[in-house]
């Protein structure tokens, strides 16, 4: 199979994937082997090749978004055959859907919407997943008089933070977003009010006291010093990105939770992987619905240029939504 390959982790002005042929992995009892027809890039995809390297003599392939077809299950696979349409994230210690064929587990997959096509649905897995985790897996309860803050509202998973917060909860959703072309994105996503960077000063324009919830997509080491007066006595913080520091001392007196969200935990740990293909499950639904709608921006032709720019345009964080590669 054709797969974009390196061998050596290292940073952006030495970009080295190539198209390589590669030999086909040997399919497991509970994988699915996926002929790749899209996958999309995420932030994570360039932390991994700035610091993976080939282990064994075998080369890296990125990517943990995709969608395809089945052309192989596994004797232990249920609810999947050969032909069928899916989408997934995949998993963080395997091989990646920057490839022509990709294994997954079957419990991370899911039928692909019926009413999006591969490029749209291989925008979907990664986001989504991580937003529902962070905001539906939590405890944490949406009312009416519920005011949730998405940070980075028009990035992969605040856009779905978004959607996912408008399609199944009652509460007042606000995100923030600085460009004219990301505040026009969000408000598309649903979100209720769009503020600027300064959110002391933009919640009070908008009347709102205190939040019940805020999701830290990025960026979250600039607003810490104010997250704890911002939200009520036992709200709610999660997290995704990696402040060097977090300083946990100021949310105690307001008896505050944090919850950090890493959307590879399950697999890795083998807890209640079945889930993530639920989540998925319930997405497609909500997109046939049309309830929720695809975050794909932008579809490229799979070449190394174009793989280069992606990578280039993710670290320089000039891109919302998704970006999506198809063969």
């Amino acid at each position: 199979m054709k797969a974009f390959t390196y061998h050596t982790a290292h940073a952006l002005d030495q970009f080295s994937l190539a198209l390589q042929t590669v030999a086909q992995p040997a399919l497991q009892p509970t994988d699915l082997r996926v002929q790749v027809k899209a996958f999309s890039f995420n932030p994570v995809d360039y932390k991994i090749r700035q610091s993976r390297s080939a282990a064994d003599g075998v080369p890296v392939i990125l990517g943990w978004d995709a969608a395809g077809i089945v052309e192989a299950v596994g004797a232990n696979v249920t609810g999947f055959a050969p032909g069928d349409a899916v989408y997934y994230a995949g998993e963080f210690n395997r091989s990646g859907s920057y490839a022509q064929q990709q294994l997954v587990d079957y419990r991370l997959a899911a039928h692909k919407p019926a009413s999006l096509d591969f490029a749209d649905a291989a925008a979907l897995p990664l986001t989504a997943v991580t937003a529902y985790e962070a905001l539906f897996e939590r405890n944490i309860t949406y009312t009416a008089d519920s005011h949730v803050l998405v940070i980075g509202g028009a990035g992969g998973v605040g856009s779905m933070a978004v959607q996912w917060l408008k399609a199944l909860t009652p509460a007042t959703v606000i995100a923030t977003a600085t460009r004219p072309d990301t505040i026009a994105w969000v408000k598309q996503m649903g979100a209720d009010h769009v503020i600027g960077r300064d959110l002391p000063s933009e919640l009070a324009r908008l009347g709102i006291p205190a939040l019940d919830v805020i999701f830290s997509t990025t960026h979250t080491k600039d607003y810490l010093s104010v997250i704890p007066q911002l939200l009520r006595p036992f709200g709610h913080l999660a997290v995704i990105d990696d402040p060097e520091t977090l300083d946990i001392r100021p949310f105690k007196t307001k008896a505050l939770s944090v919850h950090w969200e890493y959307m590879f935990s399950k697999a890795m740990y083998g807890y209640m992987p079945e889930t993530q293909g639920a989540t998925l499950a319930q997405l497609a639904t909500l997109v046939d619905a049309a309830r929720i709608k695809t975050t794909r921006t932008k579809t490229l032709s799979a070449t190394v240029e174009n793989l280069r720019l992606a990578h280039e345009t993710l670290e320089h964080g000039t891109a919302f939504g998704k970006w999506v590669m198809a063969w």
